[in-house]
């Protein structure tokens, strides 16, 4: 498919996504300042938080005190001109806490299979649709704008493989229920390439506009990038992704993280691709929060680019000289015509040889020694014959 547009919106969701699955608790002041120092990298749609039991997701049980920080305050007030600040929300007590803390935009979710549905929200997939329309509904009747996410697109980690007919089913439903956007998540991270185009083709021959599409891989396989590449060149332009490569899901067992921010907009931006986003900036904070929550960063390109920018900052030293150690040799032995030495760990065996003047005196004794029994061989000669003239 020919690619039209040179532009794509990146939605940061390492605040909530990325931080749900960690088991140690996060300080608030945390992740307050990771998303200020997101916002700082020129991201424009950054996910905050999830109003969710804390008995759920634990890690989220500041979500209020998230949302009612001083600085998260001021981006909710200035949230114009294309900034985007979404929450997400399960349930209609949800949304009445977030509206309460001034959230201007919220995301709903739901799963497309049944097993999913049962771990993650306790409900079938049906009742999951009924409950995240109540909750878009009336989002909308507020003035609220409402995102929605379909988890488990390519396969289910209880039901197996997810038919495309049921991902058709709940986008629709979303989209029909008010969503402006519905991101489409491979939980699991299945998903290959080839998955990518056959879903996106079969949800646009059933009527669902592209332009109401964004994309949220999950890189368990290692397959993220290059589905996020597959998506942008059958028209998808708006992707999910966090920073670090942070993330996982609580409920899908085995799932690793988010595709990681740093490496898609390292990919787009060699591609001529406009991501909005400093690309510099964007590492630092991956590298940031990656040695806060003392784990590894998972995003390639952010850590290979880190490594580049350290070595090219570090002030050049010349090359030590090679250390030279001393070592003093003992002699352990001398078998006939060897010494053995030996010096710290260190053992050695020369050929214990007769030197300079010492080798000629050598030789000439040889000589001497051979020419000795040539003379005592010529006088026996000699004695032999004489007796044998006498007889």
């Amino acid at each position: 498919m020919t690619i039209q547009t040179a532009h794509v919106r990146i939605v940061e969701v390492g605040p909530r996504d990325g931080l749900q699955n960690i088991c140690d608790q996060v300080p608030t002041s945390t992740k307050v300042e990771l998303i200020r120092r997101l916002r700082e990298t020129g991201l424009r749609t950054i996910e905050l938080t999830s109003v969710v039991s804390p008995r759920a997701i634990p890690q989220l049980a500041d979500c209020r005190e998230v949302m009612d920080h001083a600085l998260v305050k001021t981006l909710l007030q200035n949230e114009t001109g294309g900034l985007r600040f979404p929450v997400l929300v399960p349930n209609v007590k949800g949304l009445d806490i977030a509206m309460k803390c001034g959230v201007k935009e919220i995301a709903v979710f739901i799963s497309a299979t049944e097993g999913f549905s049962k771990a993650n929200i306790n409900c079938s997939v049906e009742d999951g649709i009924a409950r995240a329309s109540d909750v878009a509904g009336l989002a909308t009747k507020a003035g609220v704008a409402v995102r929605g996410y379909v988890s488990c697109i390519f396969a289910d980690p209880y039901d197996g493989p997810t038919p495309e007919g049921a991902v058709l089913h709940c986008t629709r439903s979303l989209l029909d229920a008010g969503c402006y956007e519905v991101s489409l998540g491979d939980t699991t991270g299945i998903g290959s390439p080839s998955n990518v185009h056959s879903l996106i083709k079969y949800l646009i021959s059933n009527g669902i506009p592209l332009e109401k599409l964004a994309g949220h891989f999950h890189d368990t396989y290692g397959q993220a990038v290059a589905n996020v590449w597959e998506a942008y060149t059958c028209g998808m332009r708006v992707f999910d992704s966090s920073v670090g490569g942070l993330g996982g899901c609580p409920f899908a067992p085995g799932a690793k993280g988010n595709v990681a921010s740093e490496d898609l907009v390292y990919m787009f931006h060699n591609a001529g691709i406009h991501t909005g986003v400093d690309l510099p900036k964007l590492v630092e904070v991956g590298d940031w929060i990656s040695r806060t929550l003392s784990m590894t960063n998972s995003s390639r390109a952010g850590t290979a680019l880190s490594v580049k920018d350290n070595l090219a900052n570090s002030p050049s030293t010349p090359a030590k000289p090679p250390r030279q150690v001393s070592r003093q040799w003992t002699v352990l032995a001398q078998p006939q015509g060897l010494q053995l030495h030996r010096g710290g760990t260190n053992l050695k065996i020369t050929r214990n040889r007769p030197k300079g003047d010492d080798r000629r005196a050598e030789r000439a004794r040889v000589r001497r020694r051979g020419a000795g029994v040539c003379v005592r061989y010529s006088s026996l000669r000699a004695r032999r014959r004489v007796r044998s003239e006498r007889d």
